[in-house]
């Protein structure tokens, strides 16, 4: 049965894992199941996506800017924003009323504060990729008592009664799914990997490496203070990190510790695949995350990860044990521990890299793609 989908989400010229996801999963879905898909846009028109997009994937762009707001001062800004949020849901009303999509996804953004009340005869589901504690991070201690703590749990109230409006709503994880304990409508689907890779790591280079986004969020202050206690032990391996944005504040971590000789910062790679190929060990040092797919990637190229079991992904990820190693979160010392374990015992970090392997198949698009698939065609028989 071929099904009319359409996507709501802000824009797709952002080269971030939302984005990703989403061309990921609508392409497989235009050009496998061919189901006729539509992605509904907000911003960024004439914009051309970060990632590719098949031709047969349709692209509505609302023409709203929500972007240019941020530069107004504070009160012109609230104003401007009400204002958008009533054309936005005209236009999007209009603009599935015209499509008559079976199902309407929406991300989780500006639309899921009036989509279940547009009436265009589509099954309404939604989609997070955050932890719950983490969107508009509500557990933040400084804001517990502040003004923007107060409406960041306000809008969270507001926010569940519009999920317990839609068919279903789809997190990342188990570990997230018990959170949103207030819903008794919520699935669980993994984000995925495109595939296994053919490129595979034999777990023999003295090479650990770690990926992501230059920022806090990554804990790479933490791993790198973890890596000084690695690298006293074991001088002939290295730590190389990959990633985007400023690397300014952890080259000075690196300078401060004295590891310059067996750690190096660089720059984002196309070929991330290739660079876990050529290493044995995958260092995890996130404070908190929505999925962690960069763990299930390096998986899929043959090397054990050994990662803080931060909320949320890891667990889910990760047997124990078997294909990987988790971590007490934030605990830099036990992280060198377990660096080591794997670094002084070649037999077993070896056999964690095929198992990893192997675990990462469960991730694979075919089979992520057949769950979304399933859930939507459940949604159609029981709506």
């Amino acid at each position: 049965m071929s099904l009319k989908i359409a996507y709501c989400i802000p824009s797709l010229y952002s080269v971030s894992g939302m984005e990703k996801t989403l061309t990921i999963k609508a392409n497989y879905f235009a050009e496998v199941f061919n189901y006729k898909i539509t992605i509904i846009l907000t911003d960024g028109k004439g914009r051309e996506p970060a990632f590719f997009l098949s031709p047969k994937i349709e692209v509505i762009n609302l023409n709203l800017n929500y972007d240019k707001i941020w530069s107004y001062p504070f009160y012109v800004k609230i104003f401007a924003y009400a204002f958008k949020q009533i054309l936005f849901r005209r236009r999007l009303s209009a603009a599935l009323k015209q499509i008559k999509p079976q199902i309407t996804v929406s991300m989780l953004r500006r639309d899921i504060n009036f989509i279940t009340k547009i009436k265009d005869g589509s099954i309404k589901i939604g989609e997070i990729h955050f932890s719950k504690s983490k969107y508009r991070d509500l557990d933040s201690a400084e804001k517990k008592f502040s003004i923007k703590g107060m409406f960041a749990r306000l809008w969270m109230r507001q926010l569940i009664v519009n999920l317990k409006r839609l068919q279903t709503f789809v997190v990342l994880s188990y570990e997230d799914k018990e959170k949103w304990f207030e819903l008794n409508n919520v699935a669980v689907i993994y984000n995925p990997i495109i595939h296994i890779p053919p490129v595979q790591s034999d777990c023999s280079s003295r090479n650990v490496i770690a990926a992501g986004r230059f920022v806090r969020q990554k804990g790479y202050d933490m791993l790198l203070e973890s890596w000084a206690i690695v690298a006293s032990k074991h001088l002939d391996w290295t730590l190389s990190i990959y990633g985007s944005g400023d690397k300014g504040s952890f080259q000075e971590i690196i300078d401060r510790l004295s590891i310059d000789q067996n750690c190096k910062l660089y720059d984002a790679v196309l070929n991330l695949n290739e660079k876990f190929a050529e290493s044995s060990i995958f260092a995890f040092s996130s404070r908190y995350e929505g999925f962690g797919m960069v763990i299930t990637e390096a998986m899929a190229c043959g090397i054990p990860p050994v990662a803080f079991a931060c909320q949320c992904g890891p667990r889910d990820i990760i047997t124990h044990g078997k294909d990987g190693l988790l971590v007490e979160p934030e605990n830099i010392q036990e992280l060198a521990e377990k660096i080591c374990t794997l670094i002084e015992d070649d037999q077993l970090r070896k056999s964690m890299g095929l198992q990893a392997r192997a675990r990462a198949e469960r991730f694979t698009l075919e089979r992520v793609a057949k769950e979304w698939d399933a859930l939507f065609k459940d949604a159609l028989k029981h709506s």
